[in-house]
């Protein structure tokens, strides 16, 4: 009994705390309540002019916040100018106490004296002035020579991607293009410019693109890039050579002179051993080409041993007495065939008092007019070599891997302006000491 009373007394004492403590949560959310919430309820939810006028002055008070912001930042911004300003003059004037003591720090110089455009100006002169394109670099060896790529107003021949490129290709990247037609137009304001109508010795014409020949380029890594730009002149052999220079800036003129090529004489030295076949098709296209076309040039073969030389001295006369040509001359050494040799014999065999451009050829080679005029204007006397990348250097699998069908042999060894002999016209050395 006494159990079961004590059983019911706990239950009834623990319904009443439960009641207790679900009013006293009762009266707790009751007192927490804000008392805003009924008055705002009909601003927010009715649709009367109240709720608009709220929204305005809610609007009009974030504005207010926002431009008291804007303005305090302002004020700071013009504090900070202020202080560094103070900062500046007291830095300027502790230079100017600095160098009239004779104690400024040596690398300070630079921020006492206040950049113009005669700095600019003589910056990029000295960029110039040590630049390859003035003065010569004595190079450690042919490994150091940077090449020079050869371009055309549609097309562009670059010799340092290899056979993992098309040599022969357009400038596809815009930059590139936009390149290479700014410095032609560039090169066409310079000439066209008042001041090379002021020398009297010559012809006062306009260029236009249509003379653009071909240019040369190349960029030193640690001075700038450098144009030379060939236009046709007054006359079939005669030439306007334009020299641009880019120091990573402005495309400044270097130098401008005309180039007569039109005494230039070249003596073609063959060296030569049997193999008349192959000195019939060389003589044939030497009577296309230099005798018809040209005309300005003289050949010298140097054969080695005597079998087959009648041969070699028949088409000589031949082409003499059909053509009238005499630029002949024909050196007989009881000697092996060493190429070296016969164009060391070669060279040395030459006797007038004028001086000449000699091309180093060999008989399997097969060139055009327009290749002895890139003779002619990429190579100096006592200062540049033209050095063409021979053809058979390539494959012609990949050199023409844009044509459906590939061109016959003897196409395929044609050497004109447009790259069927690839490569011809790249390598250009500058600065380098040649005796003749």
């Amino acid at each position: 009994m006494f159990k079961r009373w004590l059983l019911a007394l706990l239950a009834r004492v623990g319904l009443i705390v439960l009641g207790l403590c679900s009013c006293l949560f009762l009266f707790y959310l009751l007192a927490c309540k804000p008392k805003s919430h009924s008055s705002e309820q009909p601003l927010l939810w009715t649709g009367g002019t109240t709720s608009k006028e709220g929204y305005l002055t809610l609007l009009q008070e974030r504005e207010d916040s926002h431009r008291h912001y804007i303005n305090s930042l302002t004020k700071q911004i013009a504090q900070l100018k202020e202080a560094l300003q103070e900062r500046t003059l007291q830095l300027q004037e502790s230079l100017d106490k600095a160098k009239t003591k004779g104690i400024l720090p040596q690398g300070l110089e630079s921020l006492h004296k206040t950049p113009t455009q005669s700095d600019l100006k003589e910056f990029f002169r000295s960029q110039l002035n040590q630049a390859e394109v003035n003065s010569g670099v004595k190079l450690p060896s042919e490994y150091a020579v940077i090449p020079y790529d050869t371009f055309t107003v549609h097309r562009v021949y670059q010799l340092e991607t290899g056979l993992t490129r098309h040599p022969e290709e357009r400038p596809v990247r815009r930059d590139r293009r936009d390149e290479l037609i700014g410095t032609v137009e560039t090169a066409l304001h310079a000439l066209n410019g008042p001041q090379q109508h002021t020398d009297s010795n010559r012809r006062k014409r306009t260029y236009s693109p249509s003379d653009f020949i071909q240019g040369l380029t190349r960029t030193e890594r640690d001075r700038g890039s450098v144009y030379e730009l060939m236009f046709k002149g007054d006359g079939p052999q005669d030439f306007t050579q334009l020299v641009l220079f880019r120091p990573f800036g402005p495309v400044v003129k270097v130098k401008s002179h005309s180039v007569d090529t039109s005494h230039m004489l070249i003596n073609i030295i063959v060296p030569l051993s049997k193999r008349s076949e192959a000195f019939r098709q060389f003589i044939h296209n030497f009577r296309e080409v230099c005798i018809k076309q040209d005309g300005r040039v003289h050949l010298t073969v140097v054969y080695f041993g005597r079998d087959q030389i009648d041969q070699v001295k028949a088409m000589l006369d031949q082409t003499h007495r059909e053509t009238r040509f005499r630029g002949f001359t024909l050196i007989q050494l009881n000697e092996e065939f060493s190429r070296g040799r016969g164009l060391d014999v070669g060279t040395r065999a030459w006797r007038r008092s004028q001086n000449v451009l000699l091309f180093f050829c060999d008989v399997d080679i097969h060139f055009t007019a327009d290749f002895l005029t890139s003779c002619r204007l990429n190579a100096e006397p006592g200062k540049r070599v033209y050095y063409p990348v021979l053809f058979s250097q390539y494959n012609p699998a990949i050199i023409y891997s844009n044509h459906t069908l590939l061109p016959s042999v003897q196409q395929q060894l044609v050497g004109d302006k447009e790259g069927k002999w690839i490569l011809e016209r790249f390598w250009v050395w500058h600065d380098m000491p040649v005796q003749v």
